[in-house]
């Protein structure tokens, strides 16, 4: 009877160790670890599952900034495919630096338009870059800016969770994607990242 009940016994804890192993399992493919920050593998967005394509950490000298991910319907490597691409999109942003007011940011910001986009562009954007600028408040670590593309609406700016406004246009998402992606990005590894090349 004891040798019954203790099989029994040691076949209750196998069970639940392999039921723990696997659930571990299914955690670290549904989230990857940055520097701290979970990336999850794939997002949700207006009812369609975008994927993760690639994730970095953006610094200056010795600093970290912030963690940041790319989202697209499939994955893609090159960025010129990723620019044309005209599927939704998502940009996220997870700070790790103790503060970024607003004037470092937007002058983050213009600086990245400037380098990667031509005289042309920038007289066509300007107007919907003043009204991006526009929607941004000082950041700390711990929080969390996205950039929602969602085709025949725009750029949606979301704040921690809180959606601060919409730029129209899919050749105003390009722009901003060129920060990170464009000839002249804001750190060459961390467009490698994006890319799905390194992490």
């Amino acid at each position: 009877m004891k040798r019954q009940f203790d099989v029994a016994f040691t076949a209750k804890i196998l069970l639940i160790c392999l039921l723990f192993g696997v659930m571990l399992a299914v955690q670290s493919v549904a989230a990857r670890e940055i520097a701290g920050v979970a990336v999850p593998e794939s997002v949700s967005l207006e009812n369609k599952v975008l994927v993760l394509n690639g994730a970095g950490i953006r610094k200056k000298l010795f600093m970290k900034i912030y963690v940041c991910a790319l989202y697209l319907s499939a994955k893609r490597t090159a960025a010129s495919e990723i620019l044309a691409d005209q599927e939704a999109k998502r940009i996220v942003m997870n700070f790790l630096y103790k503060e970024v007011g607003v004037e470092r940011q937007v002058e983050g910001w213009n600086k990245g338009f400037r380098d990667n986009n031509s005289a042309e562009e920038l007289k066509g954007l300007q107007d919907r870059i003043n009204l991006f600028n526009s929607l941004f408040t000082t950041v700390h670590k711990g929080d969390v800016i996205r950039f929602d593309y969602i085709p025949e609406e725009g750029t949606q700016v979301w704040i921690n969770d809180s959606l601060n406004g919409t730029v129209p246009g899919e050749d105003f998402f390009a722009a901003l994607l060129k920060i990170w992606l464009g000839p002249k990005p804001a750190q060459a590894d961390l467009k490698d990242a994006m890319l799905g090349n390194a992490y």
